[in-house]
């Protein structure tokens, strides 16, 4: 019989001395990557022009995590240590602080705003741990707004949630959830006369439309303004439904971009299959093995 496996104490810490050598010698590397004998194009990084690889390994974790692929995930966090460390080295070079205050500033965040684990306050839902977490951190942070600190380079779905919930904290929310579905519906009402201010949009079935997909050019600059500010409420009341029923907005359409991409895929690989080329059939045939992927559990 297979001995039964011993996981280990949830919030032990790795050996103190394990972790001290193995974090000195990634700062090593990176100080020595900067350095003059070091590589060109570290030299050349600032925190400005790394902005974008810290994003794209963030989204590389993420998709890491969605896989549940456990190898992946310690590289793309590995990749995303790298990216903390060596944003902390180019600030170092340029004198402006450095990776021990970086890393001092957040443990001291930590235990400043759990004082139920640190100090002496209690906290026995997750509700109580946002109130302490909400207190502290108005001790810290000087603001003007409830919105204030929200991040503007939050994807715009991720950003609405994040809106809505802080004017929620302070009342300003729809009093029952199920209320939102009418607002959802006003909205839709006021993005469809917009895009169709003459004339009811008609309901063309995909057998009608046979190889042709009818789109409609928004050429005058004041419509598309009024347009795009419609489907944006849109979106908004979208984001503000997944936030009061504990959705992530921004999770939830990575998983249809998902499916949509996989089924999509199950297209082509189909009509490979039968000798056709997916831009030389019809929009019925695709739909048809699009169902089938559907049905397959793609």
């Amino acid at each position: 019989m297979n001995a039964p496996v011993t996981l280990p104490t949830p919030g032990t810490p790795p050996p103190r001395d394990e972790v001290a050598a193995s974090f000195i010698r990634l700062v090593e590397v990176i100080a020595r990557l900067r350095s003059p004998e070091g590589c060109p194009w570290d030299r050349e990084q600032t925190l400005s022009s790394i902005k974008p690889y810290t994003l794209e390994e963030t989204y590389e974790l993420l998709e890491a995590i969605d896989a549940n692929d456990n190898d992946a995930i310690s590289e793309e966090l590995g990749d995303l240590l790298l990216q903390v460390v060596l944003d902390a080295q180019i600030a170092a070079d340029e004198a402006r602080f450095g990776l021990i205050e970086v890393i001092d500033r957040i443990a001291d965040k930590m235990v400043h705003r759990h004082p139920h684990v640190f100090a002496d306050a209690h906290a026995e839902t997750a509700a109580d741990v946002h109130t302490h977490w909400d207190a502290a951190k108005s001790k810290e942070k000087q603001r003007n707004s409830v919105l204030d600190g929200i991040p503007a380079d939050l994807p715009a779905l991720a950003r609405a949630a994040r809106i809505t919930k802080r004017a929620a904290r302070v009342g300003y929310d729809f009093p029952h959830r199920l209320m939102l579905f009418d607002k959802l519906q006003e909205e839709l009402t006021e993005l469809r006369q917009e895009l169709s201010p003459h004339a009811p949009l008609p309901h063309i079935p995909a057998s009608v439309v046979g190889d042709h997909v009818i789109d409609e050019s928004i050429d005058d600059p004041a419509r598309r303004d009024r347009v795009e500010d419609e489907l944006g409420d849109v979106l908004f009341v979208m984001a503000n439904i997944a936030r009061r029923w504990g959705i992530n907005p921004e999770e939830a359409l990575r998983r249809s971009n998902r499916k949509f991409t996989k089924r999509f895929q199950a297209i082509e690989r189909g009509l490979a299959a039968e000798g056709k080329k997916i831009n030389e059939v019809t929009l019925v045939e695709m739909e048809e093995h699009y169902q089938r992927a559907k049905q397959n559990g793609i």
